[in-house]
């Protein structure tokens, strides 16, 4: 696992060097991770995990998430903050990855969020069972 997110931060860091991330916007990582995995689902490669991950189908990405989501409940109460860290960034990797599996740009869910932003989850979540 720690090589597969070594190859995606240089492949981010490439993206960094020729100016593709804008440095002030705290959400550029995760678009640029969900570029690379657009582009690995669309050209694949032979030693591409997510191009591997993603030709085996949703079945297999879904299981990928719930793994990556079960290794963070651990991780949280465990309480270690580094293995916090790494197992989030995990599970932010995967979801990505579902999102490029049906090509949901990041975008979409910064909306929903910004949408939701100062409203109580309650009063949300009463008009969504209206």
């Amino acid at each position: 696992m720690l090589i597969i997110l070594c190859v995606l931060c240089v492949s981010v860091v490439k993206w960094m060097v020729i100016g593709m991330v804008d440095d002030n916007k705290q959400d550029d990582i995760l678009q640029a991770i969900y570029q690379v995995i657009l582009e690995r689902k669309a050209n694949g490669g032979d030693k591409s995990y997510t191009a591997s991950l993603l030709a085996k189908g949703l079945d297999k990405v879904l299981k990928k998430l719930g793994e990556e989501s079960t290794e963070l409940v651990i991780a949280g109460k465990g309480g270690e903050r580094a293995e916090i860290v790494y197992e989030t960034a995990d599970l932010l990797f995967h979801t990505l990855l579902l999102l490029g599996y049906y090509e949901i740009p990041p975008e979409e869910i910064y909306q929903e969020l910004r949408r939701r932003f100062g409203t109580s989850g309650i009063v949300e979540k009463e008009a969504r069972l209206q």
